[in-house]
């Protein structure tokens, strides 16, 4: 294909892609019918050619067995005359076998066909195609007849094929002539056909260029599409209700960031500006900044942790997988929970064992979260137990603490970032309502999962699933 033709297509739409690409097969398919039409209007013409010599070789036979001899045959030249009448195309020469010269010829050109008798034969068979002096065309048969005193006369009865020739080129010109017009009547018809058969595509451009921010609930109707669109259409509309579903929550994310952000923020400038109101002391000063510092503290943590859910979300930051236990990592976290859980009358109990291949930082933190979080909810003086096992080729953990649980109504969206059952207490412990939101995407980079299950004025169990073979994505990618 050369260039042009590749920019062209390029630039012209699909209807007229097909149109091309129809003509093209058409011009292949109607040269090919052509060809074989040729061939087999030449192989007609020439059967034709042969019987009709040969239908004539029976009549002059029985003329020259009608005549008395050999030298008798000028005087019966109008016989011969008379079988030939009306056909023009055909010339007669007879010749003595003996000498081969002439014993009468009927045209020139006949005439010539005893000269070339040996040119053209056919091997094996008394029938040669030769060309005239004057460029004719001719188809010869040859034989011997028999007068009435038993004689030999030998024959050569020709058939000029100049009409054959002229209904071949008359083909040939006409097929010149109605073949581009039949290959634009293709391409034509191919491209409206596509036009119409393509109608439905621009609904989808209609619809695309339609979508905003404000028009993400528009759908495409798959009922009336022919099967292939149908399901164009059915992934269409499933990835418009992804990005439906993602623009939305893109608009809650940015909202709770905004609420979220702007309590630090307005706590930070009111103090400053009654700081900075009138004259204060240097302690007043000092207390002012502290509690700046804190809520400056605040705002750090909560700005790391978005930036930690962002990058673990993306694939950014790579893991670094290595052999764990998680009996270990887990009492490593008891133990440095330890002073918090003393202080509300609590005790983390380990129980069990398995084995991971993981990123240890972030399976430290996802532990840390979920145990920080059921001793901040636990009831006072009771136990936090953390259950470890290796089941259907997972392992497990499951942290589980008695204390008001989780309402059915939560559960759903426990692990959406920035969402608290109380957010008034969360405020008041420090939470930045992340803490579940981190746990679920550290287990999706160990293609694992999250899940909870609680119990009003109950259990609450938080459950950790990874797999045991495949556990960091990075590093099976790498593989």
């Amino acid at each position: 294909m050369t260039r042009p033709l590749k920019r062209w297509l390029a630039r012209n739409s699909l209807a007229s892609h097909i149109a091309l690409a129809s003509a093209l097969f058409g011009l292949i398919v109607a040269g090919g019918a052509v060809a074989v039409a040729f061939w087999a209007l030449a192989q007609q013409l020439e059967a034709r050619s042969t019987a009709e010599l040969e239908s004539k070789r029976e009549p002059l036979k029985h003329v020259l067995a009608e005549i008395p001899s050999r030298q008798a045959v000028l005087q019966n030249r109008h016989r011969f005359d008379d079988l030939l009448i009306g056909h023009d195309d055909l010339h007669l020469a007879l010749v003595d076998p003996s000498s081969g010269q002439a014993i009468a010829s009927f045209s020139p050109v006949a005439l010539q066909s005893v000269a070339a008798r040996d040119a053209g034969s056919e091997e094996g068979t008394t029938i040669r195609v030769w060309s005239a002096l004057g460029g004719e065309r001719l188809r010869t048969i040859g034989g011997t007849g028999l007068t009435a005193n038993g004689e030999s006369v030998g024959y050569y009865l020709s058939l000029d094929r100049r009409r054959d020739s002229r209904l071949l080129t008359g083909f040939v010109k006409a097929t010149i002539v109605v073949l581009p017009l039949l290959l634009l009547v293709v391409a034509l018809g191919a491209w409206l056909i596509a036009r119409a058969a393509l109608s439905p595509l621009r609904r989808f451009n209609r619809l695309a260029a339609s979508i905003g921010a404000q028009s993400l609930g528009q759908r495409l109707s798959s009922t009336t599409l022919p099967t292939e669109l149908a399901e164009l259409a059915t992934e269409f509309n499933g990835m418009l209700d992804r990005i439906n579903e993602g623009y939305k929550r893109l608009q809650e994310f940015s909202g709770n960031l905004a609420h979220e952000m702007r309590t630090p923020v307005a706590t930070l400038l009111g103090r400053t500006q009654v700081a900075m109101s009138q004259m204060r002391s240097a302690e007043d000063l000092q207390g002012v900044l502290e509690g700046n510092i804190e809520e400056l503290e605040r705002l750090s943590l909560l700005i790391s942790d978005m930036l930690f859910i962002a990058s673990a979300d993306a694939q950014e930051n790579p893991t670094h997988g290595e052999h764990l236990e998680l009996a270990d990592e887990t009492q490593r976290v008891a133990d440095y929970l330890s002073l918090i859980a003393e202080e509300r009358g609590i005790t983390v109990a380990v129980k069990g064992t398995a084995a991971v291949t993981a990123d240890r930082l972030l399976v430290q933190r996802a532990i840390t979260n979920l145990v920080s979080n059921a001793i901040r909810h636990a009831y006072s003086n009771s136990t936090v137990s953390v259950v470890i096992a290796q089941e259907d080729g997972n392992a497990t953990l499951k942290v589980t603490n008695k204390g008001d649980g989780i309402a059915p109504a939560h559960l759903e969206r426990i692990f959406d970032r920035f969402y608290r059952i109380d957010s008034g207490r969360a405020r008041r412990d420090g939470g930045t309502g992340l803490g579940l939101a981190i746990v679920r995407s550290i287990m999706s980079t160990h293609c694992g999962s999250v899940t909870v299950r609680s119990s009003q004025g109950g259990e609450t169990t938080f459950t950790l699933t990874f797999p045991v073979t495949a556990v960091v994505r990075q590093a099976a990618a790498k593989h």
